[in-house]
């Protein structure tokens, strides 16, 4: 396994971490085994960024240590070899590798089966002819107990013939189960008889028609923990009310080793979802482009719109690992991605909503070229050339022809610098019959360019415009219009929830030609980062998405109130 990026090993240990290190110093373990156990039925969220991070950089940290990559594939209906592509490839963009411990709990599928027939035969399990609905209804609630099915007193020869008639496909789906014997008053309801096995005659990816049984994720997880003998099993909170069937389930069969499940809080993100079913559902419903949509928390998605690696495992650092649930903000993982965009990104100029300005006192057809450095942050980075001619475009948002109180830019009479190059002064105001602005002209300074601006002249972006290179824009915003769809009354379709401005398509911007041709995500000067849209460029017709912005004095007076 590669060892984790520095950025993903923690100053101080968080409690897993302690854990794990005191197991290790205590000899409890040479060395410990994570590992990272998806269901191969949807793509990878951010969230599970967090759970990777935390599984791949922990074994990273502690010499001899592995984290293994497990597919748990036990329910075919769901599942798909597309996912299973997709999440090894996110894993791996993320900075990891599982090395040769790639795993499948379909591997284990005849030692599962193995420790069910143990349980039965030591009486701890039985086939069960119950519906789904009598099992609901005989369950209980959480302050009275359930009911015993009245299949729970077979004996184990009839649980055996049963079991190995559902396993040889004589029953139809649903018709029989398998449950762990256990305590239908106990306090945890996870306990109460739950089923282990269930008939599903779907053709799975791996075995093929071999099985016509599935064992349940409760009882494929921690078999096949033990089989490969991780030492901590390293799940959300959710399976907090699990861990006594875990425990139960392992200690009740001939298992190689009891590994240790220890639970931590899962990442909730404000103004977008994290929950499969209903990435799945948008997904389904054409209310996004696909898993990947730069809108969606899918680290394929968070790639195509142009965040980083190191920016995301920058996140997960600095969230923590903690024992309670909370809800971060969106804008926490933005900012990690801006800062390593900051340190990283290389600077071009772009024009969002070209406005023409034409330079009077400027030579027809000289062409000037200006230097411009590659990144600031990075002094190594070099320079770069820009032309400059009589024909530039700025950006609209930079001109006001009546401006406001605390407005430096552009505006009759006034005086701005283009970056990188020379000061102009707006001199004249060109409208077309609707009396909109289609034109500046105005005078440039030949000598202004070696100066620092003067107090009160705000610095531009531009573009020379027979040089610009023409591009589609995607602008993109929350996926919701509310931090949190727990707030949704219930009985509401949570899709109205959906922030209908989400994506802004801007048809006519204009940028410089160099940028169109890189690879990694870049920053267009005093507008944001930007990425080249792997699904829809297309040779000529570059479509850039905006990663994340810059802060923006001028915005940030504008939305002071009063």
């Amino acid at each position: 396994m590669s060892s984790p990026a520095p950025e993903a090993v923690a100053e101080s240990l968080d409690f897993i971490r302690e854990i794990a290190h005191q197991d290790v110093q205590s000899g409890r373990h040479p060395a410990i085994v994570t590992r990272f156990p998806p269901e191969p039925n949807g793509y990878l969220h951010i969230g599970h960024a967090k759970s990777i991070c935390l599984n791949f950089g922990l074994a990273g940290e502690i010499p001899g240590s592995r984290c293994h990559l497990r597919f748990d594939d036990t329910n075919p209906a769901r599942e798909d070899i597309e996912y299973v592509d997709s999440i090894q490839e996110d894993v791996k963009w993320l900075g990891f590798d599982w090395g040769s411990h790639l795993f499948h709990a379909s591997d284990y599928f005849d030692q599962i089966h193995g420790f069910a027939l143990e349980l039965i035969r030591k009486g701890l399990a039985y086939v069960c002819d119950q519906t789904v609905e009598e099992m609901r209804a005989s369950r209980g609630t959480l302050t009275e107990p359930g009911t015993d099915s009245p299949f729970r007193t077979r004996s184990v020869e009839q649980n055996l013939e049963l079991f190995a008639r559902m396993r040889a496909g004589e029953f139809p789906d649903g018709a029989r189960t398998l449950r762990a014997k256990i305590d239908m008053a106990s306090p945890n309801m996870n306990l109460r008889d739950p089923v282990i096995y269930r008939i599903k005659k779907v053709p799975h990816d791996r075995t093929g028609d071999k099985w016509c049984i599935y064992p349940t994720y409760d009882m494929a997880h921690g078999y096949s923990d033990a089989l490969e003998g991780i030492t901590h099993s390293i799940c959300t909170l959710e399976f907090e009310a699990h861990r006594p069937l875990y425990d139960w389930l392992i200690d009740h069969v001939s298992a190689p080793c009891h590994p240790r499940q220890i639970e931590f809080s899962r990442l909730n993100l404000t103004y977008t979802v994290m929950s499969k079913r209903r990435l799945l559902e948008l997904v389904e419903k054409g209310l996004v482009d696909g898993w990947d949509d730069p809108r969606m928390p899918t680290i394929s998605g968070l790639r195509r719109r142009g965040f980083t690696p190191a920016g995301i495992r920058h996140f997960c650092h600095r969230i923590g690992v903690t024992k309670y649930n909370s809800v971060t903000d969106m804008g926490i993982l933005e900012e990690a991605v801006r800062e390593d965009l900051n340190k990283s990104a290389p600077r071009f100029l772009g024009v969002l909503r070209p406005l023409k300005f034409t330079i009077t006192n400027w030579p027809a057809g000289k062409v000037e070229m200006l230097k411009a450095l590659n990144n600031p942050a990075d002094p190594e980075a070099g320079h770069r050339e820009i032309p400059i001619s009589r024909e530039v475009v700025i950006d609209q948002d930079d001109f006001m022809e009546v401006p406001a109180p605390k407005y430096f830019r552009l505006a009759p009479g006034r005086t701005a610098r283009l970056r990188h190059g020379y000061n102009v002064t707006v001199e004249e105001v060109i409208k077309d019959a609707e009396g909109n602005v289609i034109e500046l002209r105005g005078p440039y300074d030949p000598e202004s360019r070696e100066s620092k601006p003067k107090k009160g002249v705000a610095v531009i972006h531009w573009l020379s415009a027979p040089h610009a290179v023409p591009a589609e824009v995607r602008l993109y915003d929350r996926l919701l219009t509310v931090p949190d769809t727990s707030t949704v009354p219930e009985g509401t379709d949570w899709t109205t929830t959906l922030n209908p401005d989400s994506l802004e398509i801007l048809s006519g911007s204009l940028v410089e030609s160099a940028s169109v041709g890189q690879k990694g995500t870049f920053q267009f000067e005093r507008l944001g980062y930007f990425r080249l849209d792997s699904k829809h460029s297309q040779p000529g017709k570059p479509v850039l998405n905006r990663t994340v912005t810059l802060k923006d004095t001028w915005a940030a007076i504008q939305a002071k109130p009063g």
